[in-house]
């Protein structure tokens, strides 16, 4: 007998290591996990509708309504407008709509802000059957719009939220701040077990409408909309069977430090005083150099490890042999499934869709998104994401790129992996059936043809 017990009190520590080290290693791992169990995008309610769609008309209302332009900047807005690749059934904001763009209040962007976040929240809480009071962690990012208090705590006071809610409000993050919100998630989840998340993702527009002349800051104007989306995370290993995605992969590349990529995506005020967001031509070089950053930190986490030798062999050969031929390309369609691009506009859909040699099967997600609700910022992604599940196209196991850009200057990607099958139709439910289109020719093109007449260039409009 006292040699049985003299040998569990020597077990005992070993016993406690093995614990500690599965508690450590493997249960804490899987509790690590993040889980996206729900999402719902911002759309109006029918009884708005109709008064928020900003179509071809409306934008051409609101641009002649501007009298610091002359015929030179009118011609530039409605070609811009028509080369957009946004359609006729993206909507805008309430005080825009209402012709109040040069005097917006402190009201109207609450009410911009409630309306879209209340929405989309009330819709997740009611399609999961979560109540507020179960949530544990709030993250809010709108980036041009930062009340006291904060909006966090405007959706804890509306929703009666818990007092030990750990709460985040980010401003100034761009059109990638969603996915640094999922990312800052995902961080806490490391640290704090079963726990159930909510990020809101949207921009405050009315407030930020640009009513002066220069050009570098008239495209925010033509691209931006209306729109936003709430999400419902977790790393409760328990709701696995609930969720929809689970993250994968999550890197983020920042350039801050340089002077060009900070200042070509900034908000600035022109000469004459009016705000606005300020677009310059430097903003491609720094998508550029921020994505090839990212790619070489995210690419050989998710492709296999003969694409990487296989790469890695060609690259050398040529270099060694000083051949002159076209880039070696990685073929990221080994690692993943689909590509969700965030719908900034059709010129930053073509040029990663060539970047990464896509087809256009791979960028009609992004090109309908954009085409149906236009550039929502922050909130685009998941208006991609809604139009893949809407066509029935993510599988169980698939694995899907998030690709992100935004000021700062920011390139944040990420990769989900499908856990069920999906095929809700969400908020595309009223259009999914006629998309994508035959065409997607502007109407601009032949009711504003008169605004090429070189002959009227001496005009301005008073």
């Amino acid at each position: 007998m006292e040699f049985y017990m003299e040998s569990l009190l020597y077990l005992l520590p070993l016993f406690y290591i093995i614990f500690y080290l599965c508690n450590n290693l493997v249960f804490r791992k899987r509790n690590q996990c993040c889980y996206m169990l729900a999402y719902e995008c911002y759309k109006p309610t029918d009884d708005e509708e109709a008064s928020r769609r900003l179509d071809s008309q409306s934008c051409a209302k609101i641009v002649f309504r501007n009298k610091n332009l002359g015929l030179d900047e009118y011609r530039f807005l409605l070609q811009t407008t028509v080369n957009s690749g946004i359609g006729e059934e993206s909507y805008g904001p309430k005080n825009i709509m209402e012709g109040r763009e040069d005097s917006a209040s402190l009201t109207d962007a609450l009410w911009e802000m409630d309306d879209i976040i209340f929405t989309t929240l009330d819709r997740l809480f009611s399609r999961t059957g979560i109540s507020p009071l179960e949530i544990d962690i709030l993250v809010v990012n709108v980036s041009l719009f930062s009340t006291f208090p904060s909006l966090t705590s405007r959706v804890m006071n509306r929703y009666k939220m818990r007092d030990d809610v750990k709460a985040f409000n980010l401003s100034g993050m761009g059109c990638s701040a969603s996915l640094v919100a999922v990312d800052l998630v995902q961080q806490l989840f490391k640290t704090y077990n079963n726990k159930l998340a909510i990020v809101v993702s949207t921009e405050c527009m009315g407030p930020n409408w640009y009513c002066g002349k220069e050009k570098s800051m008239m495209l925010s104007n033509c691209l931006f909309r209306s729109g936003g989306c709430s999400m419902l995370l977790t790393n409760n290993n328990s709701m696995k069977n609930r969720a929809i995605l689970k993250l994968k992969y999550s890197v983020r590349t920042h350039l801050g430090s340089n002077d060009e990529a900070y200042g070509c995506c900034i908000q600035d005020e022109d000469v004459d005083g009016y705000q606005g967001f300020r677009l310059t031509k430097k903003l491609t070089k720094a998508a550029a150099i921020a994505f090839t950053n990212n790619l070489q930190v995210l690419v050989p986490k998710i492709l296999p490890l003969r694409e990487l030798l296989c790469f890695a062999i060609v690259s050398y050969y040529r270099n060694y042999t000083k051949t002159s031929t076209k880039s070696q390309m990685i073929n990221l369609k080994t690692g993943v499934e689909h590509f969700c691009i965030h719908p900034g506009g059709r010129a930053v859909i073509d040029e990663l869709g060539k970047s990464l040699e896509l087809n256009e099967y791979d960028l009609e997600p992004a090109r309908m998104a954009l085409h149906r609700f236009g550039n929502t910022s922050a909130g685009g992604l998941w208006y991609v994401l809604g139009y893949m599940e809407a066509k029935k196209r993510l599988k169980k196991g698939d694995r899907i790129l998030m690709i992100s850009l935004g000021a700062g200057f920011k390139c944040n990607n990420c990769v989900w992996e499908v856990i069920n099958d999906l095929e809700d139709v969400n908020v595309w439910k009223d259009s999914i059936h006629r998309y994508p289109p035959k065409s997607i020719i502007n109407p601009f093109v032949e009711k504003y043809n008169w605004i090429n007449d070189e002959y009227l260039g001496f005009v301005r409009f008073h």
